[in-house]
């Protein structure tokens, strides 16, 4: 009986000896795992942002949404998308086939893909951390906005060149300058949405901003 006892006592301390280098081996790729996380977390923008975030109430959001006339065959990109709201709004109400936010900041794009996974639409919904005037949005059938004045002048060029004839574009709150709206409406709320249709032709003085 003891030359059995020991026998097994090396087997044991080989196994706890086994035990704390595999324990310390997942400990040392944990920490280095949150290390990479806090570091993602804390990215930080591509540039300065052009507007401070203010949120577009969801009333506004909705309506939008409806007077863009959205449906499952659209598929929607928001510039400067924030929280998310307008995408994901996109695919819960009217099924959008794709809808796609694009933000410059990497924290909104972080509270946004929350929001998402709240929202149960993660997998619906796709958000990148993008220079908006870098962007491709080409595929787009309608793009919601909620810029500035100035900006969206800026961005008219590109929109004009990226956008098919009939793609719908939705502001919030400011114009596109000498590019009248078809559409202009007031919100119960007190917001403003201004609507446009990109034509087939688009005019010379309208493409160079």
């Amino acid at each position: 009986m003891r030359r059995q006892r020991l026998f097994l006592l090396p087997i044991a301390c080989i196994g706890i000896v086994g035990l704390g280098i595999t324990g310390h081996t997942l400990t040392t790729q944990t920490n280095a795992q949150t290390s990479q996380t806090i570091a993602q977390d804390t990215q930080a923008p591509l540039r300065e942002p052009d507007v401070v975030y203010v949120p577009t109430p969801q009333e506004t959001v909705d309506e939008m949404l409806k007077i863009a006339k959205v449906t499952k065959n659209d598929v929607l990109y928001d510039l400067g998308s924030g929280d998310g709201r307008i995408p994901i709004t996109a695919v819960q109400k009217y099924g959008v086939k794709k809808a796609v936010g694009i933000d410059i900041n990497p924290e909104r794009i972080k509270e946004a893909k929350e929001n998402a996974k709240k929202a149960g639409v993660a997998d619906r919904v796709t958000f990148l951390n993008q220079d908006l005037f870098k962007s491709n949005f080409s595929d787009a059938t309608v793009v919601t906005l909620y810029l500035l004045p100035a900006l969206n002048v800026k961005l008219r060029p590109q929109l004009f060149k990226q956008l098919k004839p009939g793609t719908r574009v939705v502001s919030h709150a400011f114009d596109m300058g000498d590019w009248k709206p078809e559409k202009t409406v007031q919100t119960p709320g007190g917001s403003t949405i201004y609507y446009w249709v990109i034509p087939k032709e688009i005019p010379k003085n309208l493409g160079d901003g």
